[in-house]
């Protein structure tokens, strides 16, 4: 789980600016990620906490879970952008036996729901995030396949990201933060609070 996490939270050249529109988080290009939908999936990680023993997690709190989910979103949709480029497909076949293969590795279905939370991941973003899992595996071993030191492949995957991010144009919207160029994150404009705050509902 450790190593499928790494590759999906390279994020250091996103470039991300300000966006003004008053429901939408972020956006990259045309595709808009709503405040609604992100505070959805906020609430959802929180609800599934409290499910499990988390006592021992290390979990993200206020606005570095804002970000965290934001910055999800963005890479997710990054990964369908850039497989639409190269032409890869995803099936739900695919989806589900990834899904199976990654259940079972984490000691099976009694033991995903806390490495989702571990991971930050809410239940309903699972699928998207095997999504990502595939096209980057397919991704990784075109790069193997073409010459890339093993070594390497992380990092063209990380520039291949940050390319296509820029193409599209990633904005953010300032109440979630600011893009720290040297931190390679979305860091809080303000330190002292949340950004956005849990739903009660």
């Amino acid at each position: 789980m450790k190593k499928i996490l790494a590759v999906l939270t390279i994020s250091s050249a996103l470039l991300l600016t300000g966006c003004s529109q008053t429901n939408e988080a972020a956006s990259v290009g045309d595709f808009k990620i709503s405040q609604t939908d992100l505070q959805t999936s906020i609430d959802s990680v929180i609800a599934e906490r409290a499910k499990v023993d988390s006592s021992q997690m290390q979990l993200e709190t206020g606005d570095a879970l804002n970000r965290g989910q934001l910055r999800f979103k963005i890479l997710m949709h990054t990964f369908d952008e850039i497989a639409k480029d190269l032409e890869i497909e995803v099936t739900s076949s695919q989806i589900e036996s990834k899904k199976a293969t990654i259940t079972e590795s984490v000691g099976g279905k009694t033991e995903l729901p806390k490495n989702l939370v571990n991971a930050a991941i809410a239940q309903a973003d699972f699928g998207t995030y095997v999504r990502a899992i595939i096209i980057s595996e397919q991704i990784t071993s075109a790069l193997s396949a073409s010459g890339v030191a093993d070594e390497q492949v992380a990092d063209q995957l990380g520039q291949l990201l940050s390319k296509k991010a820029k193409e599209l144009g990633v904005k953010i919207n300032p109440r979630y933060g600011f893009w720290d160029v040297e931190a390679g994150d979305v860091v809080a404009a303000n330190v002292t609070g949340d950004a956005v705050a849990p739903s009660a509902e």
